[in-house]
């Protein structure tokens, strides 16, 4: 507790190594005191997602942003999700190699995390991370993610707004229906406009665009160089806007809470795994023979449903959820 308390201490005094030892924290499975006491911080950032292909041009193009945004004195925090290697579990790509002009500015803080498997292209740790770099004071948190896949919509349960970058003549207007983007991008990016397909992709997103209907926002179609910084000031505008219709509309506190849910419910299923995990181990050691799978989900979550764990006291996590849920 003591060494929790240090840290908080220099967390709030806005050190960025705090800021850094306390993702470290939530990767390790070692967060949940830190989070406790920053919680309440929480809730001031512009959270962006970024998703789309890999090779299409995306840590460049969150390059291209965040100077754009600090030429308006904003602090900005990303974090980059990156593919795990299956032999060490680390970071393979190395994003932040592409967001080298960045590393001396004290107000943009980087931070790769590897997915370690996870589903949905975000790493287990990634709310925590979002959620601390806000509590830290950033203005602006990007989230750049692995690329699309059938679960890469789980960005759209973390972010305010969802940012799909595209590129001409790799047929991604396909895979667009394929993993159901579609619904959860807020706003396309139509990267390296000065492809000759690039108009092509531009129509091929609108026409699937009007086969759906939008209440609210209906997603804009932007053209960007991220190489040569063009469209860039557009797509700055762009995310703007929603940010604007989110505040407006009410829906920014509905995503918000969703958002709290969702990782609540992440971390409810996390332990939960844990212990069924544990209830797995004691049955491998009875022959395979001498009773059904159905048999034995039975007996594991009879034993996990009577395993007697006390309820968590009043200064654990659970309280301040309900309070915050309450709150929004």
């Amino acid at each position: 507790m003591h060494g929790d308390g240090a840290l908080v201490k220099a967390f709030l005094e806005g050190q960025p190594r705090a800021l850094a030892r306390a993702i470290s924290r939530s990767e390790a499975g070692a967060g949940a005191q830190t989070m406790r006491a920053l919680y309440g911080r929480t809730g001031r950032a512009m959270t962006i997602g970024f998703t789309g292909p890999p090779g299409v041009g995306k840590s460049t193009l969150i390059g291209a942003l965040i100077a754009l945004v600090r030429r308006q004195a904003k602090t900005v925090g990303v974090v980059s999700v990156d593919p795990s290697s299956p032999f060490s579990h680390g970071a393979i790509l190395g994003d932040r190699i592409r967001l080298a002009e960045h590393f001396t500015d004290t107000a943009v803080f980087i931070r790769s995390m590897a997915s370690r498997g996870h589903l949905g292209g975000l790493a287990g740790a990634t709310g925590d991370a979002v959620a601390l770099m806000d509590a830290f004071g950033k203005d602006v948190v990007i989230v750049e993610t692995v690329g699309v896949g059938q679960s890469e919509i789980e960005i759209a349960q973390l972010a305010d707004t969802t940012v799909v970058a595209l590129q001409p003549g790799s047929g991604d207007s396909v895979q667009l229906l394929k993993a159901g983007i579609l619904e959860v991008a807020d706003i396309f990016v139509v990267n390296k406009s000065d492809h000759p397909m690039a108009l092509q992709l531009r129509r091929e997103i609108r026409s699937m665009l009007e086969m759906l209907e939008f209440p609210g926002w209906e997603p804009p179609v932007v053209s960007t160089q991220a190489t040569q910084g063009g469209g860039v000031g557009e797509l700055w505008d762009a995310i703007a806007a929603h940010r604007d219709y989110l505040v407006q509309s009410g829906e920014r506190t509905r995503k918000r809470r969703a958002a709290f849910l969702h990782q609540a419910r992440q971390l409810a299923m996390g332990r939960m795994e844990r212990r069924v995990d544990a209830a797995l181990g004691a049955l491998d050691t009875e022959p395979v023979q001498e009773a059904d799978p159905y048999a034995a989900a039975e007996r594991i979550v009879a034993s996990v449903a009577s395993s007697g764990e006390p309820a968590p006291p009043a200064e654990s996590p659970a309280a301040p959820l309900r309070a915050t849920v309450k709150g929004l």
